[in-house]
């Protein structure tokens, strides 16, 4: 029994016809040829499956497609400006040498994204409890961290008229 969904995907919308169990993060990658969303455990605990929903961070391996039916998703590709400028938070694990083997690297910086959403001015506290849900098997997140603050000192200009 397949199933029509109209997920909007870093702005763009389209309507798929999926299984009812496929995972979101099998969607992104399978049907939306979205492969930034990594796929480390498919159980939760890695966190490489990040992505945003509606601005919420959500790990993309325990939400169904189906459930992503009629809401906004956001992913790492979606992320840098339509002239290649890097979002803030990418800027800042690349100023403060945020990643290592680099397989973490989209979902905790998607994390990290609603972090800020969240909070834009976190303390070192609230940024690791903010990252808990992810794991690192290289930086020992203090890079990670450091990446966070410097974005948090760096946000992103607002369009005129928006927000701030």
């Amino acid at each position: 029994m397949q199933r029509e969904v109209t997920i909007s995907v870093n702005g763009a919308t389209r309507t798929d016809t999926v299984e009812p169990r496929l995972l979101l993060v099998h969607y992104l990658r399978e049907q939306r040829r979205l492969t930034g969303t990594h796929i480390g455990c498919d159980t939760s605990n890695c966190g490489a499956c990040t992505v945003l929903i509606d601005g919420l961070s959500a790990k993309s391996c325990t939400v169904l497609a189906v459930q992503a039916d009629g809401h906004e998703v956001s992913t790492i590709e979606g992320l840098a400006g339509s002239d290649g400028s890097f979002h803030p938070v990418q800027e800042g694990f690349r100023q403060c040498h945020g990643l290592q083997c680099g397989y973490c690297t989209p979902g905790m910086i998607m994390a990290s994204v609603g972090i800020l959403a969240d909070n834009p001015h976190p303390s070192e506290s609230e940024i690791r409890m903010g990252l808990e849900g992810n794991i690192c098997r290289c930086t020992g997140y203090q890079k990670i961290v450091e990446a966070v603050q410097w974005a948090a000192a760096h946000p992103q200009p607002q369009p005129a008229g928006q927000g701030g």
